[in-house]
């Protein structure tokens, strides 16, 4: 197993950010049923997401969310499934249409270093 360089570059799109939004997340499973669930996400980005789910969803499987925030739904597909040590499954997602502003908010550009506080206004 291979570790990362702590200054690797991100090639994402976009900058993935720590947000936690309330989802209602919808499917419809191979026998037909309807599926919905609650959930938050973990972070997102301005092409998908990621976020916590008990329920079985497969790589490539569409779903529906809903922005519980705004109330915004849109379409996107399964991209990854991973088992964390916590021992909850994270599902992350792809937007089908990707120019949507889904979670509302102006994403930093890709390799964008994080604003430092400047320590010169110090009180004697």
């Amino acid at each position: 197993m291979s570790l990362l360089h702590f200054r690797f570059k991100e090639r994402r799109r976009t900058v993935r950010v720590t947000l936690t939004v309330g989802l209602t997340v919808r499917w419809q499973t191979e026998a037909g049923d309807k599926m919905s669930v609650k959930t938050c996400t973990q972070a997102v980005s301005r092409e998908g997401g990621l976020f916590p789910m008990e329920e079985p969803v497969v790589v490539g499987q569409e779903l529906h969310i809903v922005n519980e925030n705004s109330g915004k739904s849109i379409e996107c597909k399964v991209t990854t499934i991973r088992k964390a040590r916590d021992g909850k499954t994270y599902v992350g997602v792809e937007f089908l249409s990707p120019s949507a502003n889904f979670w509302q908010m102006c994403f930093p550009v890709p390799g964008t270093r994080p604003l430092r506080r400047n320590n010169s206004t110090k009180s004697a």
